[in-house]
């Protein structure tokens, strides 16, 4: 069974991690994909911009200097209208298939409802992704393949991290169309949407002391409106059991043309202050980060 994607020519996902943990920081790039199989192509409706629509527009090499300074960092190479891994791993439409969905696929949920779930049906702007219904085989073993494997490969470098240091932050990088906050109060859109669950994700040190670098930088920040975390902040954000997780969302106007999908001449210099701001969060103190209650083995084993 295909499932759309090479992954012996492409791999899905690549991860660096350094010789030596000395960062409490991981940092993941999981929705700035742009290897688009031919085979989803042909399912699809959108030319070749309108499908690209969903990308994090190469947020993944804007936050790459992370490395140089030994963050580990995770990064997807399959594109979000593909495959979203931030999402449960089976929140699925059934009217987007061929055949009944499994009895433990979540159906109802929002991020559903919304055209936005596993597998979108929609691209961000609201257009419809496929022709016509696609297999369920097809689906679930992009689950199987890819989400399983992405989702197996941030843990074990969370889980590395933690062990070397007794905690660990995920950093959940990602990118915002330049007019989020129209219609709110806010005087002008934001920057930097700093998302922790509303507190439930990480230490409140680690959120506030990244607004304040940021603003220190003149960038303009808001904390969880209209971004608070998606499944992945949620999900490894356990602050009692040493795990910390903060989502980073960018502002597309930064850094590129979002009609052209194309990098404007600021790229290289903002690339550069989010590689000085990597640096100063990995300069911090952060011993207050250690866990309240030990870590169970149910979570240890995930």
């Amino acid at each position: 069974m295909t499932f759309g994607y090479d992954i012996s020519s492409n791999p899905a996902f690549e991860f660096y991690e350094p010789n030596e943990i000395t960062s409490p920081f991981v940092i993941n790039s999981p929705h700035s994909g742009r290897v688009y199989p031919e085979s989803f192509r042909a399912q699809s409706r959108l030319g070749n911009l309108a499908i690209r629509k969903s990308e994090d527009f190469l947020v993944d090499e804007l936050v790459a200097g992370c490395m140089s300074h030994g963050l580990p960092m995770l990064k997807a190479n399959f594109p979000r209208a593909f495959l979203d891994v931030n999402r449960e791993p089976y929140e699925l439409d059934p009217a987007m298939f061929d055949d009944a969905l499994p009895a433990y696929a979540n159906t109802r949920s929002m991020r559903v409802a919304s055209g936005l779930g596993t597998l979108a049906k929609v691209v961000a702007e609201g257009e419809t992704i496929y022709s016509e219904k696609i297999p369920v085989a097809d689906g679930l073993a992009r689950i199987e393949h890819i989400y399983r494997p992405y989702h197996a490969c941030l843990r074990r470098l969370l889980a590395k991290t933690h062990v070397a240091l007794g905690y660990s932050v995920l950093l959940d990088c990602h990118s915002m169309p330049s007019n989020v906050g129209q219609g709110t109060m806010s005087s002008s859109k934001p920057d930097f949407v700093l998302g922790d669950r509303f507190g439930s994700a990480c230490h409140a040190s680690v959120i506030h002391t990244a607004k304040t670098l940021l603003q220190q930088m003149g960038y303009h920040v808001e904390i969880n409106k209209p971004y608070a975390g998606g499944f992945i902040t949620e999900h490894y954000g356990r602050p009692n059991n040493g795990l910390h997780a903060l989502q980073i969302e960018i502002n597309r106007g930064l850094y590129m043309d979002e009609i052209r999908m194309l990098p404007t001449v600021g790229f290289s210099e903002f690339a550069n202050d989010l590689t000085l701001f990597f640096k100063q969060m990995n300069s911090m103190q952060w011993d207050n980060l250690h866990a309240t209650q030990p870590l169970s083995a149910e979570l240890a084993a995930e």
